[in-house]
């Protein structure tokens, strides 16, 4: 009996070195392509830190769409909004490292939280995997079709002779610090008022709750072909082809204030590279696709793609600038 048992001990031992040779001689990363092959198996939830109906919603749902159809299982867009994203990053900071729970994840969340927040429940450059830029795109100064302004010269005048009337619209930090900023460089008396996606925030612009917003362009341009939606001037450098009668803020009088967000998709930390590198060539592919291109860009924005490397460098590149930004304009959220 004492010899069995002995005889089991050493059995198991040898097993043991034996499958850490194997890892050693490569097993690992063997066994991480294997998974990646059977990857996925069942649906993937890709989490959206903001209301139905927003850029980031918008974008999600394009991609989600073509990931069903590319991968053979479902894709679901899940809403969790709050707290400008924080809600949805940490969730997903906190979520099981195995591809099967996503974010797309916006320059707000990513890289101007930790620049205006003391302390967050994540931290951008440790907890999670890049996976790929999926759009970048400038912000859109609007008002709604019966505001009494028509340029962002009278928008300004029209804050200071009415301040009880000016406030303008936000759901997240890159939108509230862009305001901010916007305040600053022309003395807008403006307060703002807090929404759970861009798409409310329009909502409230076309109904006039609020007076104007500075918002991503992708669920502008529904709401401008309808006539609902009056744009006075873009963060971008230069004038964009889908609005090419809507100055840039320089030109407009605004100068230093160009400002380009993006959204990215990202998978919790330590999920397998493998799986990473699979959804980045999926990504990748799908933001060739002429459809997608031509819807994009019919939204006002650029489409993403490049490997995820490029998304990491962002990221490290874009905190500190941020953090300077905020701290020269003296915000802080919290």
């Amino acid at each position: 009996m004492t010899n069995r048992r002995a005889l089991t001990r050493r059995q198991v031992v040898a097993a043991g070195l034996g499958a850490a040779g194997a890892l050693a001689a490569g097993g690992l990363p063997a066994l991480a392509q294997g998974e990646a092959a059977q990857y996925p198996s069942k649906p993937i939830r890709i989490i959206v830190g903001f209301g139905p109906g927003g850029g980031n919603d918008i974008l999600a749902r394009i991609v989600a769409q073509k990931l069903s159809e590319r991968l053979g299982q479902p894709a679901l867009v899940e809403n969790k909004p709050g707290a400008g994203a924080i809600i949805a990053t940490e969730h997903v900071a906190k979520a099981a490292p195995d591809g099967y729970t996503l974010l797309v994840g916006a320059t707000g969340a990513m890289t101007i939280n930790p620049a205006v927040y003391s302390s967050l429940p994540y931290d951008t450059k440790r907890d999670f995997a890049p996976i790929a830029v999926i759009a970048s795109f400038p912000l859109l100064l609007c008002v709604g079709a019966e505001a009494p302004v028509k340029s962002l010269a009278e928008l300004v005048a029209y804050t200071k002779a009415n301040p009880a009337k000016a406030n303008y619209a936000s759901s997240s930090a890159a939108f509230q610090l862009a305001s901010e900023l916007f305040k600053l460089r022309t003395g807008a008396p403006l307060q703002r008022i807090s929404y759970k996606s861009s798409g409310e925030m329009l909502t409230a612009v076309v109904g006039g709750e609020v007076l104007t917003a500075l918002v991503d362009a992708a669920p502008v341009a529904g709401h401008v072909k309808a006539g609902r939606i009056r744009v006075l001037a873009i963060t971008s450098a230069e004038r964009s082809p889908e609005y090419p009668d809507v100055p840039t803020m320089k030109e407009a009088g605004v100068p230093d204030l160009e400002i380009r967000l993006w959204s990215g998709l990202f998978a919790p930390a330590a999920t397998p590279a493998a799986i990473v590198g699979k959804l980045e060539g999926e990504v990748s592919e799908i933001l060739k696709l002429p459809d997608v291109r031509e819807r994009l860009k019919g939204m006002g924005v650029d489409p993403g793609g490049g490997p995820a490397r490029e998304l990491a460098d962002r990221i490290a590149a874009e905190i500190p600038r941020w953090t300077e930004t905020a701290k020269a304009a003296n915000i802080k959220l919290d």
